[in-house]
């Protein structure tokens, strides 16, 4: 096997190293089958088996109530952006709040306004969204169809430490970036939603956590495949699902809990890892410039740059040459940005922050 480097792209991103050993040995022909996973029919006993057990890790993961539907789609997280607006705001009289902490809440909001009333509960547009609302500056709508946010900005590196308030509305959130990186209340949420490819497996992925009884509220003209309630009565499987993915979705799934037992212990890890970086930054007398207000620094995408354009260039050309990739930041902010999702491992990390400190000096 050639030498694997520490990948810290924002996604598709690094994959657990025992994973994908697995999948490599399994994908000419699973074990007792003589077919590949991408050959078996999704109707079939064998794949019907994979798909239930990854839905059965995710339920035990994140301790998904029966309230709640699970669903494995496609289309990312642009899909859902509008699939959500579409089911529970279209043909209502109510508005829908969007919180705008960063780029992909700015995008979600461009689909919602096509389908009904939208209120920007917030934008933290004027800091380049560098911070997040405390519970006084969101301006909600008493009764909205739903309140949406996004709960980790991968381009600006912001992260909610917790839920925000939004009384009995439901709230609708895209945890695409830090799902299963540590444990969440799924009673809490009308939909939890996440595209795979950061935290959960590869890109064609799409986990819906959809609190059941909003599946009733959609619109009859919808085309069919918009309706979450279809998926929900077929168990995902209204059109062939994207196998081979679920399948790596549930050897990821596999892997957390035999590596860590509970998110609450990665949980740990993680912000293990983050902290080694920010104590880089913060203990660097200004040389490296954090991006995110401190408070609500990511615990998966650390953005930070230098003090000139030339400088984070050396500096990424730099860590390329010793296996540190896929650091550049987004064109939008600039600078430096670190994934460190599940999968890196702590000696990337570590090999990062003595790397920082060496380019320092």
């Amino acid at each position: 096997m050639p030498e694997r480097v520490f990948n810290f792209s924002a996604g598709p991103a690094v994959m657990p190293l025992p994973v994908l050993e697995e999948a490599q040995r399994d994908l000419v022909a699973l074990p007792g089958v003589g077919s590949s996973v991408m050959e078996l029919s999704h109707r079939g006993k064998t794949y019907m088996d994979i798909h239930a057990d990854a839905k059965a890790r995710l339920v035990s993961l994140l301790n998904i109530p029966d309230t709640h539907e699970v669903l494995l789609l496609q289309g990312g997280s642009r899909l859902q952006f509008s699939m959500i607006p579409m089911n529970l705001l279209k043909g209502t009289d109510k508005a829908a709040d969007y919180v705008l902490t960063g780029t992909w809440g700015k995008k979600a909001l461009e689909e919602a306004v096509k389908e009904g009333k939208t209120n920007v509960a917030w934008d933290g547009k004027p800091g380049n969204y560098n911070n997040l609302p405390g519970p006084s500056d969101l301006k909600l709508t008493s009764d909205a169809a739903y309140v949406h946010i996004t709960s980790n900005e991968t381009i600006q590196g912001v992260q909610f430490q917790s839920e925000p308030e939004v009384g009995n509305v439901p709230l609708v959130a895209d945890l695409s970036s830090d799902f299963m990186s540590r444990p969440v209340d799924v009673s809490k949420y009308g939909i939890i939603y996440a595209c795979a490819q950061k935290n959960a497996g590869p890109a064609g992925v799409t986990v819906v956590i959809i609190r059941k009884d909003l599946m009733e509220h959609a619109s009859s003209d919808l085309p069919g495949y918009m309706v979450y309630r279809n998926h929900a009565e077929n168990d995902s499987m209204w059109n062939t699902p994207p196998t081979f993915g679920i399948y790596l979705l549930g050897l990821v799934c596999k892997w957390l809990q035999n590596e860590f037992g509970s998110l609450e212990k990665l949980q740990t890890q993680n912000e293990a890892k983050a902290q080694m970086l920010y104590d880089a930054i913060d203990q660097s007398g200004g040389y490296y410039i954090g991006h995110a207000v401190p408070e609500v620094r990511s615990m998966m995408n650390v953005t930070f740059k230098l003090g000139d354009e030339e400088a984070d260039k050396k500096f990424l050309a730099a860590a390329n040459e010793i296996g540190l990739t896929q650091l550049g930041g987004h064109r939008s902010v600039g600078g430096m940005r670190a994934s460190i999702y599940n999968a890196m491992p702590v000696e990337g990390v570590e090999k990062l922050r003595d790397f920082m400190l060496e380019f320092k000096k």
